[in-house]
């Protein structure tokens, strides 16, 4: 599988990120992939690799690159329960700092970047997303409504955006997947946005994933669930079949 790293202009630099797509010699769909938190590494790198062996270019950029290269903090191996507070209260600052201004504006350079890709082909491309990375999944996709045929995030506060959820979901022109943590989202908080979805007319599946704690797709955490991982699988490839398997 080959992969490169590169560097995305941007209106405020040049964002380090990692790239896998099918040796094949040919034009491909591309896919933006937003990682969790803890950024780019091997986790997410295999994540990817597994996803563009069926048949997409796929892009990881590092969103909190106005603080350097990744990986920005020294991260361990395995981010077990006894070092992640300490690990999150490292990013926190890096997180809060992440303005919606600054996600609408990356989201506009890596676009730009996947699309003129000489690997990517024409036509629609899909966003994806883990933690923060489905809300920024979500917030591109709303932004790009003639652009982005797909978004999907798993484990991600897709309501943070408080009231203005609502105005996001209703410009979402996308086919829509979200698979939510047990941890994160009641029944009752589910259903809640589900209504949501349906009155602004989203083509969407939403569900919690049955006993998931919050980052269950990151092999490399205490929170991974394997039959949670393939569920997200399960999803999220026959997405990619049917919004870009003609581009």
């Amino acid at each position: 599988m080959p992969t490169k790293t590169l560097q995305i202009p941007t209106a405020d630099g040049r964002a380090d990120a990692f790239a896998a797509f099918p040796d094949r010699g040919e034009r491909h769909p591309g896919v933006l992939m937003y990682a969790d938190a803890f950024g780019i590494r091997p986790v997410l790198r295999e994540m990817a690799c597994e996803l563009a062996e069926h048949g997409y270019y796929v892009l990881v950029p590092n969103f909190f690159y106005r603080h350097g290269p990744a990986p920005l903090i020294e991260l361990p191996e395995y981010i077990g329960e006894d070092v992640r507070p300490a690990v999150v209260a490292q990013l926190m600052p890096l997180i809060e700092a992440h303005t919606a201004e600054r996600v609408l504006s990356d989201a506009d350079a890596y676009l730009r970047f996947l699309t003129t890709r000489p690997e990517v082909g024409a036509g629609p491309v899909a966003v994806t997303g883990y933690c923060i990375g489905g809300l920024l999944a979500m917030r591109t996709a709303a932004a790009h409504p003639g652009q982005v045929a797909a978004v999907a995030g798993f484990h991600g506060p897709v309501g943070a955006d408080g009231p203005d959820s609502h105005r996001l979901l209703s410009t979402l022109t996308a086919q829509v997947h979200l698979g939510h943590a047990e941890s994160d989202m009641t029944p009752e908080a589910l259903g809640e946005l589900n209504q949501v979805l349906d009155a602004a007319g989203v083509d969407h599946t939403s569900e919690i994933y049955p006993g998931t704690l919050h980052g269950f797709t990151m092999s490399d955490t205490d929170a991974f669930n394997p039959a949670a991982l393939q569920r997200h699988w399960d999803r999220l490839l026959p997405l990619l079949n049917r919004t870009l398997a003609n581009s």
